[in-house]
């Protein structure tokens, strides 16, 4: 048997954090490993417990999630960060994914629908609901992108591999379907990012839809 995703939640409201442990406790291949009642102490709790995917609040009271994000990238914590809030604005989502969340999902997300975001983090996908998705092209619309022009620099390798990402995959995942090694996929995409001006692969993945680069 596969071994459990090790989850833990980082929210401020107890109930909210009860919630979500009842409900991921019943799933065969999720374990709530721990809690955490605000940014500070989610990030000392994933030093602590290593868990695989940590499920964060936005605002929080101190550290907010976003603080902890940084902290842990400062940190350069293997956790992969799910970010789940009722804050979906542009002003929100953006600093949060720019600050290294891996998904970003609303509370009101369906329960089965979160233990496959979970899941998908997990896997190393990037995962955005359509609303987060919408609030980052509406900032690259308005000039933070990167230009079309720029995708002209890409090799027909490289734009076959952003367009693996925009699809969702993970660098496992473009390496089985391209035939190449993990190492080859991860120069490829650095290299994407290098020539698009892009921080990371969220951002290289909105480029590519926003361009019309998917598969």
């Amino acid at each position: 048997m596969a071994e459990k995703i090790r989850v833990l939640l980082v929210d401020d409201h107890q109930v909210v954090r009860r919630g979500l442990r009842t409900f991921l406790e019943v799933q065969d291949d999720i374990e709530v490993v721990g809690e955490a009642s605000d940014g500070a102490e989610g990030v000392a709790r994933t030093a602590e417990l290593r868990p695989d995917v940590v499920l964060m609040d936005v605002k929080m009271p101190g550290t907010d999630g976003i603080q902890a994000l940084r902290l842990l990238r400062e940190q350069d914590d293997p956790a992969r960060v799910l970010i789940v809030t009722s804050f979906t604005e542009q002003r929100t989502v953006v600093p949060a994914l720019r600050a290294g969340a891996r998904g970003y999902v609303h509370k009101d997300i369906d329960p089965d629908a979160l233990a496959a975001a979970i899941r998908s983090v997990h896997a190393g996908h990037v995962l955005l609901q359509p609303e987060v998705a919408e609030a980052l092209l509406s900032q690259d619309e308005q000039g933070q992108g990167g230009g079309t022009g720029r995708g002209s620099t890409l090799t027909e390798r490289e734009r076959e591999v952003l367009g693996l990402i925009a699809d969702g995959r993970s660098n496992r995942e473009i390496a089985r379907a391209l035939v190449l090694s993990e190492k080859t996929v991860k120069t490829h995409v650095s290299n994407i990012l290098m020539k698009l001006d892009l921080a990371d692969r969220t951002q290289a993945a909105l480029w590519a839809v926003r361009h019309g680069m998917t598969p």
